[in-house]
Parts: C-alpha cells; structure tokens; sequence
C-alpha cells in the first residue's frame, strides 16, 4: 500500500493520516502501488516552483508521480509517488479539531484520487471537490 514520513511534529495529526488512509474501501486500497505519504508544514518555495503554485494559492496538499491511469509496462523501478500532506496549511483553515480531522481526511482521500488519475475536473463533476 503506502508508507508514511512526517515532519509534522503532531501526533495526533499523523495519527489523522493514517487514520485517513486506513478508511479507504478495501477494493481501492488495495489497488494503490508505489505510494509514500509524506506530511510537512507547508509546501516549500522549490516545490511551488516545481509545480507552479502561486504563492498566494493555499496548498492543503500535493500529488506527484505517475497515475495508476497513466502507468505503462516501462513504469518498472520509479521512485514512489507521494502525496504530500501539509499539516499547518490545514490547521489554519480549522477551527475545531473535527473540523481538523475531517479536513485532513478529504485533503488525503483527494489526494489518493489524483493517484488513481481522477483531475480536479472530474472529482467537482463526482461532487467531492
């Protein structure tokens, strides 16, 4: 399935992505290869280059990699795809801590979505975005 690094430095926080994680339905979580979840305060400067984030765009979270979707039989040894999860991005936009734990679980399953190659476009069609 997937493994986790955090820079996040709360517990229950890391707690909250595993938790997220582990809710997934069986059947899809199952079919998730060559993930890591990595958690960390906010995106860095470097990877909002990379990725061509505006500064002033709110980053809750960051799929990179190779969809399921996309993925050919010349995929083979690729370093993981890894879903970034950022801890104080979310914090600030919480005011309760179900707020927080039901923020961070949509943050990771929107983000699982873009693994199996699911876009924004189509996840607001699916209303979950």
């Amino acid at each position: 399935m997937s493994n986790r690094q955090s820079q996040s430095g709360n517990r229950k926080f890391d707690a909250w992505v595993d938790e997220a994680m582990a809710a997934l339905p069986p059947a899809l979580a199952a079919r998730i290869e060559n993930l890591a979840v990595k958690i960390q305060p906010r995106a860095t400067r470097a990877q909002r280059a990379r990725w061509e984030i505006p500064d002033d765009e709110e980053l809750l979270g960051f799929y990179e990699g190779i969809p399921l979707s996309e993925r050919t039989t010349d995929y083979g040894l690729a370093p993981p795809d890894i879903i970034y999860i950022f801890s104080e991005s979310i914090r600030e936009g919480c005011a309760t801590e179900d707020e927080l734990r039901e923020e961070v679980r949509r943050t990771v399953w929107h983000e699982v979505a873009h693994h199996f190659g699911i876009d924004d476009d189509r996840l607001e069609e699916m209303g979950r975005y």
